[in-house]
């Protein structure tokens, strides 16, 4: 069992802004977390849209600088794969897969898990030309045909970067128009090898070994094709990494954590912060400043409670 002042769940934007700020108030901090510190940013190519860098810079060099910050405030940081909350009388016990952790605050940042399309032939020919990261397996696809399934910017994003390395891509959108920004529809307009579909429904992905095409519905008319494709790149949103949290705290109907101005939710103790809570909108100053409002309020939980 190790002991701490406050446990950040999550090294995404916001589990790692959290972590600094508290380590910096002189808090010990763990910071548990099941992958490389980062989150989801760092499957991101490009980000364009944090303050204070003003020119692109890749999702992993970021969340190395977030890291970097945290780890020299004082933050330690544990790889380890949360499965539980409880509490017991003052203390906030959160059992992970290789140790349990107790602390007298929390601080969940966990993020969330990319959704998927819930159609046949996606899980099985996961990794088989079907891909949730761009960034990660373009280079996989170079000279071939591939869709990118999503209308906001991260399916934008992915088709932009998988521009450089396929001889074809095409945007499926199941609404009347994109919601990407206005700079990332301009940037598909201008690359010559993306096209946009819109009223577009994916319903299955077709074949064996290796995804050989699609089956797609037109929203409008309702008529079905098959097309030619060598890869799927899914993108149509994120699912809150709330399963763990088992009925713990007060959720709501999308599973997103209900939190007040302060980031504190229906347990005394116990913090939300990032697009993990209700009404988060999901932008990186957004989220890095709910993990600094998150810390200050769970230090001050803490000098509170003495």
């Amino acid at each position: 069992m190790a002991d701490f002042d406050l446990i950040v769940i999550g090294a995404g934007v916001a589990g790692l802004t959290a972590a600094m700020v508290a380590a910096h108030r002189g808090l010990s901090v763990a910071v548990i977390a099941s992958s490389s510190p980062g989150g989801q940013i760092i499957n991101a190519e490009t980000v364009e849209n944090f303050p204070g860098i003003p020119e692109p810079i890749a999702g992993h060099e970021l969340g190395s600088r977030l890291f970097e910050q945290a780890e020299a405030a004082g933050a330690q940081f544990m790889l380890d794969t949360v499965e539980g909350l409880s509490v017991e009388g003052a203390e906030r016990r959160v059992r992970a897969a290789g140790q349990d952790f107790r602390a007298g605050a929390v601080i969940i940042a966990a993020g969330s898990t990319l959704r998927p399309l819930g159609i046949p032939g996606e899980e099985k020919l996961l990794g088989k030309g079907v891909s949730r990261c761009a960034s990660c397996d373009a280079p996989l696809f170079k000279g071939r045909s591939v869709c990118v399934v999503g209308g906001g910017d991260t399916a934008f994003d992915e088709a932009l970067v998988l521009s450089d390395h396929a001889a074809s891509v095409e945007i499926l959108h199941r609404g009347e128009k994109p919601r990407a920004q206005r700079h990332l529809n301009a940037r598909v307009e201008t690359t010559a090898n993306i096209a946009v579909s819109n009223n577009t429904l994916v319903e299955e992905i077709l074949g064996d070994e290796a995804v050989r095409g699609i089956r797609v519905r037109d929203g409008r008319t309702g008529a079905t094709r098959e097309q030619k494709l060598d890869g799927v790149f899914v993108a149509v949103g994120l699912d809150p990494a709330t399963a763990f949290l088992n009925g713990v705290l007060k959720l709501d109907a999308s599973g997103h954590i209900e939190t007040d101005i302060m980031m504190r939710t229906s347990l005394d103790g116990v913090f939300a912060a990032g697009d993990i809570r209700k009404n988060s909108v999901a932008q990186l100053a957004a989220i890095a400043g709910d993990g600094a409002t998150a810390a200050i309020s769970a230090y001050r939980y803490l000098r509170e409670r003495g």
